[in-house]
């Protein structure tokens, strides 16, 4: 992973990540946290977390970006919207952990060891390429990058997902992919502009 070499740089990357998540939809209501932990308590994954949402949220709001993608919590993230239909200040929870995930892997802070920013690349790449996940290139890209282990102990889960035909094995790209390319080429380069 990358370090913060310096106090500027450091900085610096806080303003950068402040600015994407302030500029998402409702993004600016982070700043009323009352850090009640009804995220936490409402997060059914929270037990696995480095840290809570919560503090999370603390870490964002104080500077520590460090702290946040070091953590394995925006990773663990399941998108159940459990945090963020509870939230009392109405902050959209799910969709900080995925911007801080974004911010991560864009700004190269992600843990390069991690399983779980290898997963959201290889997901993102299959989406881009067939306009949905594909879940058998996925894993297989996962797997023979990351742990050639997996395999053997989920063979049988996948002979049985398979055999219910619910496993395909190949993908089948979206109609309309060539107009979902077309958005994404806009947004990235709407974002590069603001860079």
């Amino acid at each position: 992973m990358t370090e913060l070499a310096t106090t500027a740089q450091a900085k610096e990357l806080h303003r950068q990540f402040c600015e994407d998540v302030m500029s998402m939809p409702g993004g600016e209501k982070i700043n009323i946290c009352q850090q009640c932990g009804t995220c936490t308590g409402s997060c059914p994954t929270s037990y696995l977390m480095d840290w809570g949402p919560r503090e999370v949220i603390a870490a964002f709001r104080a500077g520590m970006i460090d702290r946040v993608v070091k953590g394995n919590t925006i990773w663990l993230c399941t998108s159940c919207y459990s945090c963020t239909v509870r939230c009392p200040a109405g902050i959209k929870i799910t969709d900080l952990m995925y911007e801080l995930k974004r911010m991560a892997i864009k700004y190269d802070l992600a843990p390069k060891d991690g399983k779980s920013p290898a997963m959201t690349k290889y997901f993102v790449d299959s989406v881009h390429k067939h306009g949905r996940n594909h879940e058998v290139e996925l894993m297989a890209k996962f797997m023979l990058t990351k742990d050639w282990g997996l395999p053997f102990k989920f063979m049988g889960t996948g002979l049985k997902l398979f055999t219910a035909g619910r496993l395909p094995l190949f993908a089948k790209n979206i109609r309309g992919r060539e107009e979902l390319d077309k958005i994404s080429a806009y947004l990235e380069a709407q974002e590069a502009k603001t860079q």
